[in-house]
């Protein structure tokens, strides 16, 4: 019969300081498939540590270990982690259980690294619990049970992947003498069942239940009451070693269940940390909207401006007037009608005025005199009556249309003012028109507080003069608009002698807009972006405590079959959950600021861009700030990790 475990001439050292300490020194020890071997000794002499190798929780420092023919040292993590998987069944001393787990889910644990389906490895746990009289404790927490409970519930633990080594580090040694009697009799009865169990102890009486004793002092074997019967056992093994079953994947959906989990069991810490998160994913998306229906109020009432229209304004540019400016005339604009690609002209005079109506006086900011066509330039329409016309304008008529604000303050209560007369400079003018409402511009002034005659009137019978205070000229192709432009000065330099005029171009305006207005919400982002990353780092640590907190439960998982990917992917999903929950509850939180801040009257304008924005910058900030610690938590030594406080 091969061995099924064999060590030859196998030592471990440990650093202190410039020296090291020899803690296994020379170990030649086989151990054949069905034995009851205990490892017997006084403390410091190597037991832990001896036990520790055989699992293959540590490597040695030299010589040789084999299990059922195959060397260990050629393995790495990984394998290591199926090796223990498969091969071996741990009963801890102080029982390593998980604290937030039920006895059931505590038992099933090394099966969901071995890729046992859910509902399989659940009725293996309930049945090996029934076995050792647990079946009342499934959904008991190991804080509910009693010690011996607890280490019952180890071994049903052990034996769940059918290991067919049982490695006990003490297993009585937390217990009373009835509770011990009672985890001794069941390693005898798993032995009787054809399994191999190592006793680790320094109990004489407890190492007599096993049928081999090996005994250990200072790191050596001082005795072996087993030596005798298998003197050349070590040159039986294998020479063909088994080979090990393919490593199972943990599902999604299991590693999912399981960070849910964690993540419960620290409840309050987690809403903590979601709240980092929800307060950065919704200043996202609330500073976005804001920066974006801001943008879009204002291009709104720039275009309600026209955004396809040329400015002309008399005098030199940098010259600063000193009164009225006679430089353009209404034939400058006859002369600009015959030019390519323009679509209309309107010169304007304008001043303000006080309107009367019966006893009723109202000052208005501006009385225009303009031509007919001024409504189709300025894309404005009248909203009851008509616009005066060409024959207005030849007459010299004494006509006029009114803004809503004007109509409103001299025609309370819904009066009709078409067919009436207001007076203008003592002047009676005939209502024609009320225009249509258009609201304030861009600068917050009323664009209804406003009246039209027709030019020549205004010129003739209420300023005097045959100058004008602009011309407005609407383009028929904005691609073209700097050629039109050019034309356009060219031709005023023509008829003037000299640039005693200036141009505006409202295309180029609403693009100074457009980019302010881009860079303001720019910036609303980018703070609203440093809290979401301050919430990332908030993440990082505390991900970084739990690694810490969860030492000895990230060892036990190593323990039972873990993989290094497994570990990383699961506190790499907690961080991507905290993340993915908090953007989500963020965006909500953000969508009802925005409703608000819609109900109170503030300009926002949704979009499903920045939600999506956001949501995609917390799901990344979970897998980048969560990389590190689960990087740290898979990279743990799992012997250290058990040791961990």
């Amino acid at each position: 019969m091969g061995a099924l475990l064999s060590l030859q001439q196998l030592g471990k050292d440990y650093p202190d300081g410039d020296d090291t300490v020899s803690a296994l020194a020379g170990i030649t020890l086989d151990i054949a498939e069905g034995e009851f071997v205990a490892l017997l000794g006084p403390s410091g002499c190597g037991k832990s540590t001896l036990m520790n190798i055989l699992g293959c929780l540590d490597r040695p420092s030299h010589g040789r270990y084999l299990v059922n023919g195959r060397d260990v040292a050629t393995l790495d993590g990984d394998a290591l982690a199926t090796l223990r998987r498969d091969s071996f069944g741990f009963v801890f001393q102080r029982y390593n259980l998980l604290a937030t787990a039920s006895a059931e889910d505590n038992v099933a644990l090394p099966a969901i690294y071995a890729g046992v389906g859910r509902r399989q490895r659940r009725q293996k746990a309930r049945a090996l619990l029934t076995r050792l009289g647990l079946g009342a404790r499934l959904t008991h927490k190991p804080g509910q049970l009693s010690g011996g409970q607890q280490q019952r519930v180890s071994i049903a633990r052990a034996l769940v992947n059918d290991a067919p080594v049982i490695l006990a580090d003490e297993p009585t040694g937390a217990l009373d003498s009835h509770s011990g009697e009672q985890v001794l009799a069941l390693l005898q009865q798993l032995h009787r069942e054809g399994r191999t169990i190592v006793l680790i102890t320094h109990d004489l009486d407890i190492a007599r239940h096993a049928g081999r004793i090996v005994r250990l002092r200072d790191g050596r074997i001082e005795s072996d009451s087993g030596a005798v019967l298998r003197p050349t056992l070590a040159a039986t093994v294998a020479a063909t070693p088994a080979p090990l079953r393919p490593a199972g994947a943990v599902p999604w959906l299991e590693t999912l269940h399981m960070a849910l989990g964690s993540l419960r069991a620290k409840l309050f810490r987690t809403a903590l940390t979601l709240l980092g998160v929800i307060i950065g994913v919704a200043a996202v998306v609330t500073m976005l909207a804001i920066g974006d229906g801001s943008k879009a109020d204002v291009l709104q009432r720039i275009s309600a401006m026209g955004t396809n229209l040329l400015l002309v304004r008399p005098g030199a540019a940098g010259i600063r007037p000193t009164g009225e400016i006679a430089t353009l005339t209404a034939d400058d604009a006859h002369a600009m009608q015959g030019l390519p690609n323009i679509d209309g002209v309107v010169p304007m005079r304008s001043g303000s005025a006080t309107l009367r109506v019966g006893n009723r006086d109202y000052q208005t900011q501006q009385v225009q005199g303009v031509w007919p066509s001024y409504g189709r330039v300025k894309d404005w329409t009248v909203g009851r009556g008509a616009f005066f016309g060409d024959a207005e304008e030849r007459a010299q008529a004494a006509v006029i249309v009114l803004g809503q604000t004007v109509a409103d303050s001299l025609f309370p209560g819904g009066q009709d003012p078409v067919g009436r007369y207001v007076m203008v400079s003592s002047i009676p003018f005939e209502v024609v028109g009320v225009m249509s409402s258009k609201g304030a511009n861009t600068f917050g002034q009323d664009q209804d507080d406003v009246a039209f005659v027709p030019l020549s009137t205004a010129q003739s019978r209420l300023f005097g003069g045959q100058y004008v205070n602009s011309i407005t000229v609407k383009i028929a192709d904005i691609g073209v608009s700097g050629a039109t432009e050019t034309m356009l000065q060219q031709l005023l330099r023509a008829r003037h002698g000299s640039e005693d005029f200036q141009l505006r171009n409202t295309a180029s305006l609403v693009e100074m807009i457009t980019s302010t207005q881009n860079t303001l919400t720019l910036l609303l982002g980018s703070v609203a972006a440093v809290s979401l990353l301050v919430g990332g780092i908030g993440v990082m640590n505390i991900m970084l405590v739990s690694v810490t907190e969860r030492t000895r439960e990230i060892g036990l998982r190593m323990a039972t079959g873990a993989r290094m990917q497994a570990i990383l992917l699961q506190f790499n999903v907690e961080a991507v959950l905290v993340c993915g929950l908090g953007g989500v509850i963020g965006i909500v939180l953000g969508l009802a600021l925005v409703w608000g801040l819609r109900l109170g009257g503030v300009s926002v304008a949704f979009s499903w861009l920045p939600p999506l924005l956001a949501f995609g910058c917390a799901f990344a900030t979970g897998c980048v700030f969560g990389y590190l610690p689960a990087r740290k938590a898979a990279q743990l030594d799992p012997v250290l990790a058990l040791a961990a406080e």
